[in-house]
């Protein structure tokens, strides 16, 4: 979690402890079930069922707030469940978990704590077939020399088991995605400080033509997943359309496009999963932006009274940087540098493909393309890119050496209109 420290220095993770200190870590397993046909409807059911509750809870807490009426905590939820399990008509709750069912009241009751707090947008209504999934924090068993897990209500349900499991497993959590059922291993182990293996510092700057330059003028290119696949994800979207809502075909045209999109989702997580490794592995500190994807990616449409100017340009751009995955780069970077013994140090962004890492001059005639980087003062020349990478590690530096406060950035990245055209190419 973002914090800051006695000298009001902001960090991306929390200020790294002494290396003699145990440490806690949690980390999760995930594998693909095989279920058979019973204990698929049976998965279907009980997630249904969680969906039902986690709806009727949230309309519970909707009409009391409309009433003035004080909120409802996991306890009086709790409560509540009993007593919709008495109902006759609902007296199908009963064959699902109480566990899973508490679980979600308790998600429930955290994102309507959230939304009060102002950390989160007003909890929404669960759909069938979005985020179907339960969690069981304990009565399950994994043996995981057969490859099978043990789950109430259900028995041994096989899986894919394609790691070892490291730790004292803490819940399970079950969900659907693409048509396929995984299981989620969180657990708990005690580990040793890790020592950085390097002891090298680099300054990232993240962009769409390339996806991360480095201070040391190396890059990423992009993978630019959803792109590649724009256009026949757009003809079996077209074919859906054309198909008689919740019909046989339609939900036939539907799996296909989910099918895409779950190719699409792990093509990004593996090539995140492979670079974000990389980095963490070479390298004690990383300096990133302290970019804010969701402002950078809000609709410019406008409203009636005034609408947006270049809305389609904008919406291009809109969609290769959420393509790019820089709010999941960031995460990875930040927990896996953790676990290596580096720190991940997130600065503002503002200027930092305009200032010259010579001279210092900041103007915008500095940059006028994409890529080419010309100070009019100095006249130093390099990858804009890489210029931006180089101010990202002269930031973070000054941050450890001269206590520079860094606060959580709300501006945005400095980009010509080149980029623009970039991502609609």
């Amino acid at each position: 979690m973002d914090s800051a420290d006695a000298n009001g220095v902001f960090w991306a993770v929390d200020p790294p402890k002494a290396y003699d200190e145990p440490m806690k870590r949690l980390q999760a397993y995930q594998f693909q079930m095989e279920p058979n046909g019973e204990q698929l409807r049976d998965l279907r059911r009980f997630a249904g069922s969680c969906r039902f509750v986690y709806n009727k809870a949230l309309a519970t807490q909707n009409a009391l707030y409309e009433r003035g009426e004080k909120k409802l905590g996991y306890a009086g939820l709790c409560k509540s469940l009993v007593e919709w399990k008495g109902q006759p008509e609902l007296d199908w709750l009963s064959e699902t978990p109480s566990q899973a069912l508490q679980q979600t009241l308790k998600d429930s009751e955290r994102g309507y704590q959230n939304f009060f707090e102002k950390r989160a947008a007003s909890p929404r209504f669960k759909k069938k077939g979005r985020g179907d999934r339960f969690r069981i924090p304990q009565g399950f068993k994994i043996d995981a020399g057969n490859s099978r897990i043990k789950l109430p209500k259900l028995g041994w349900i096989r899986y894919r088991n394609s790691r070892e499991i490291l730790g004292t497993a803490k819940n399970i959590t079950v969900s659907s995605n693409g048509g396929k059922w995984f299981v989620s291993i969180q657990t708990e182990r005690e580990v040793e400080p890790a020592i950085p293996a390097s002891t090298s510092s680099i300054g990232i700057d993240v962009g769409i033509a390339r996806f991360a330059t480095m201070s040391d003028g190396s890059f990423v290119a992009p993978l630019n997943s959803f792109k590649k696949h724009q256009q026949r994800l757009a003809r079996y979207q077209r074919r859906m359309s054309r198909k008689v809502k919740f019909s046989n075909n339609w939900k036939k045209a539907k799996t296909r496009v989910q099918k895409i999109h779950t190719g699409i989702a792990n093509a990004r997580k593996d090539f995140l999963h492979k670079t974000t490794t990389t980095i963490s592995q070479n390298h004690a500190l990383v300096c990133v932006e302290d970019w804010q994807v969701r402002n950078m990616s809000k609709s410019s449409k406008g409203t009636v009274e005034t609408p947006g100017k270049k809305v389609s340009q904008k919406s291009g751009l809109n969609r290769a940087i959420l393509d790019q995955g820089w709010g999941e780069f960031r995460r990875q970077l930040e927990y896996k540098l953790a676990w290596n013994g580096g720190m991940l140090l997130a600065v503002p962004p503002h200027n930092t493909s305009r200032t010259c890492p010579c001279c210092g001059h900041v103007s915008k005639e500095n940059r006028l393309t994409q890529e080419k980087f010309l100070c009019v003062d100095c006249g130093y020349e390099n990858n804009a890119d890489v210029v931006g990478a180089i101010n990202v590690l002269a930031r973070g530096h000054r941050v450890l050496a001269c206590g520079e406060p860094v606060q959580p950035g709300r501006s945005v990245k400095q980009e010509p209109p080149e980029v623009i055209q970039t991502a609609l190419c």
